[in-house]
């Protein structure tokens, strides 16, 4: 139970009291205070476009501290260059300046850091400024006139300012555990954020390699165009030549018009990667970037950490789990609040007001009246009977801690699954690259071969086309296996809870 915590947070507005008996002093007070809930957004992140890093107390019990810190990149301005050639890590930071997701997580996390400056709003007093003037007028008829005068005729008006102070002083923790899940639910709110950092930074890393794929499948098709014209222009020779024949040449041209329907096919694949691309980045599809080229590039190593390790990393420092143990801790906060309901509540309530009256009767002097009058109040209540109603929300609130529970234990469970997942994604595919290939060089030698047979007489143009075909397939397979190495490498960054960005 935070007992301090309403001083602590009059210490953060630095008010000083003093105020006697003086209504300017007890007016300045509230503008004073204006500032306190809006402060608690020093608990959310501060930009949208940068990771949170959370301070060391933040971390759950018994798990490592964090030994570096998460860093960003943090270009001036998030414009796009037509003549710039953007590798990964530019992308990532275009898309980190860019994307919709980050701004939208960043803001839920300002109102759950809101949320905890209203929460310890309610440690500090409210105070109120009152006014209330008036004017009454009253006639009575004289039971014998005087003179012309038949009535008798009188007037009070005056004016009452007041300031009223109500303060809840102590309520058993009931404000204390209300604090407590705001917080944990901001901290949550925090760790989203850097999930959704996360989530962008892989998804904008899969999208590039599936277009570096595409890329690449699409120049396999142009070689494909190349290498059927060549088999067509050895069916034509060799009909010049009077030894080929025209069934020959007429598949020939068949399988050049395939390999050109390929290639129109490859060349939409290739917009269409280009497209998925722009939208991880989050900026507009009109936008012209030139892309890295990362066909020759060194692929990734398997991962010889062992799996309990990798898990054990994951939970401390994925963000989901984190998020998920604050949330845990907010539901069991609710336990002690629904408790508190069950305990009384002592406040305090004062008012100062001042007050001024003049009354006029039949035109004779005025008669004034001056005043000032203080009150100090202590008050308690105690709940006797609500018709259950407390109980039941005490009940709601221990089956929302033990759906927590749950709901974190199954986190964990999840991730420890995911790693196992990524992992084997991460060996199949080097592997399968290893395979593509040891393919696309065998599909080379027969496709040679095959060629240099039919131009010699020793082969048949069906056996050319089948093996340009069966070139062209290791090909794509090559190039989509090299995406797909590169992205369950990403992948398995992503569940270990790695700060890619």
């Amino acid at each position: 139970m935070k007992a301090t915590l309403g001083l602590d947070v009059l210490k953060r507005s630095h008010v000083k009291f003093g105020c006697g008996g003086s209504v300017l002093c007890w007016l300045t007070i509230p503008l004073l205070l204006a500032g306190c809930a809006t402060d608690a957004l020093e608990l959310a992140p501060s930009t949208p476009d940068q990771q949170w890093t959370p301070p060391a107390q933040s971390a759950q019990p018994g798990s490592k501290a964090e030994t570096a810190n998460q860093t960003a990149f943090a270009l001036s301005t998030p414009g796009v260059y037509s003549e710039k050639t953007y590798t990964l890590p530019t992308l990532i930071d275009l898309a980190q300046r860019n994307n919709p997701s980050t701004r939208n997580a960043w803001e839920r996390a300002r109102q759950a850091a809101l949320a905890v400056g209203m929460a310890e709003a309610t440690y500090l007093p409210i105070i109120t400024a009152n006014v209330v003037g008036g004017i009454h007028h009253n006639r009575s008829p004289l039971p014998i006139p005087i003179g012309a005068k038949r009535y008798f005729d009188t007037e009070v008006k005056g004016i009452m300012p007041s300031v009223a102070l109500q303060w809840l002083v102590f309520d058993f923790g009931g404000r204390s555990a209300i604090v407590s899940a705001a917080e944990q639910v901001s901290l949550a709110a925090n760790y989203q954020f850097n999930l959704m950092h996360q989530k962008v930074v892989l998804d904008v890393t899969r999208n590039y390699h599936n277009y570096n794929a595409s890329r690449q499948q699409k120049q396999a098709t142009e070689q494909a165009v190349k290498n059927s014209r060549t088999v067509l222009d050895a069916a034509l020779e060799k009909r010049k030549n009077g030894v080929g024949t025209v069934v020959e040449v007429a598949q020939a041209e068949q399988a050049l018009a395939q390999a050109k329907l390929r290639l129109v096919t490859a060349k939409g694949a290739e917009q269409d990667a280009y497209q998925a691309l722009l939208a991880a980045i989050g900026i507009s599809p009109t936008s012209q970037l030139r892309i890295e080229d990362t066909s020759s590039r060194k692929l990734p190593t398997p991962s010889a950490v062992p799996i309990q390790t990798m898990v054990d990393i994951a939970l401390d420092q994925r963000p989901d789990i984190r998020a998920g143990y604050a949330t845990l801790k907010a539901a069991r906060s609710g336990i002690d609040e629904a408790n508190s309901a069950f305990l009384p509540k002592v406040g305090l309530y004062s008012s100062l007001s001042t007050h001024s009256a003049d009354m006029n009767a039949a035109g004779l002097p005025s008669i004034g009246a001056r005043g000032r009058s203080a009150d100090v109040f202590i008050g308690a209540t105690v709940p006797l009977y609500d018709s259950g109603l407390r109980a039941a929300q005490l009940k709601a609130a221990e089956s929302r801690a033990k759906a927590a529970e749950l709901d974190y234990a199954r986190l964990k469970d999840d991730a420890a699954r995911e790693i196992v997942i990524a992992t084997n994604a991460l060996t199949t595919a080097l592997e399968a690259q290893q395979a593509a290939n040891a393919l696309v060089k065998a599909a080379w030698k027969t496709y040679d071969a095959t060629v240099e047979a039919y131009r010699n007489g020793l082969g048949t143009v069906t056996a050319a086309a089948i093996a340009q075909n069966g070139l062209l397939d290791a090909q794509i397979a090559e190039a989509e296996a090299h995406a797909a190495a590169f992205t369950a490498a990403a992948n398995l960054a992503f569940v270990l809870g790695a700060s890619q960005g």
